[in-house]
């Protein structure tokens, strides 16, 4: 058995950025913006990786920390001054936002081009008919260490448990592309799906993607 190790895929693409970027004469580095709404620990320690990454590659990075009382209509005036700053040429909006704001609102005015998280309804239509496009960060994730480790997947049966927006529903469509990684025969399961097990137990591949851990137990995995 090979133990897939998120951290050792990082790590390479990390180095390939840095030798992209220092290879390139009179080259402007790349400039991501990150807002952060509130006090959440889980989502500040997201966004301290995230920039941390971005120095560790040789990327500039601003962070956008804002109170959780924040309306909806000044958060809206902060993603306006960045889709129109020339110097920002990626926008992250930490999720999740407090209860009071509106998300769906809120990710649909960053700018397309300048939407690296790909929540944006045009990014999220590119991938479906699979034009070039921005990739929500774990499913994409997923595909290159996929691609890191030489796994085989095209006529493979995969199975994802959950269909959000963020992680369920792109990763299967990144699995049944036609490219590679890709070309596997996909079943969605989700909280009315009946047969779980059984259906996981078909699996080539099982992506586990509902946010709950130890849901997928070793009975649920086939041999091999």
């Amino acid at each position: 058995m090979e133990i897939l190790d998120g951290k050792i895929v990082s790590q390479a693409i990390k180095k390939q950025l840095q030798e992209k970027i220092l290879s390139q004469n009179n080259y402007r580095a790349p400039h991501l913006a990150a807002v952060l709404v509130g006090n959440n620990g889980a989502s500040q320690t997201y966004v301290a990786s995230k920039i941390k990454s971005c120095r560790e590659v040789g990327f500039e990075s601003t962070l956008i920390e804002l109170p959780e009382n924040i309306t909806t209509e000044k958060l809206l005036e902060h993603i306006h001054t960045l889709n129109n700053d020339p110097k920002i040429d990626g926008i992250l909006i930490q999720l999740p936002l407090p209860k009071s704001i509106p998300e769906t609102i809120i990710l649909q005015a960053v700018d397309p081009e300048k939407d690296v998280d790909g929540f944006h309804p045009i990014n999220s239509g590119k991938l479906l008919q699979g034009e070039p496009t921005f990739i929500p960060a774990t499913p994409y994730g997923i595909m290159l260490m996929l691609e890191h480790y030489k796994i085989e997947t095209a006529g493979k049966h995969a199975v994802v448990l959950g269909r959000s927006n963020i992680v369920g529903k792109p990763i299967s469509i990144l699995l049944s592309r036609n490219a590679d990684p890709g070309n596997c025969t996909v079943t969605i399961c989700h909280s009315r799906s009946q047969h779980v097990k059984d259906i996981c137990l078909t699996a080539d591949i099982i992506v586990a993607a509902i946010g709950k851990p130890h849901f997928v137990t070793a009975d649920m995995v086939k041999d091999g």
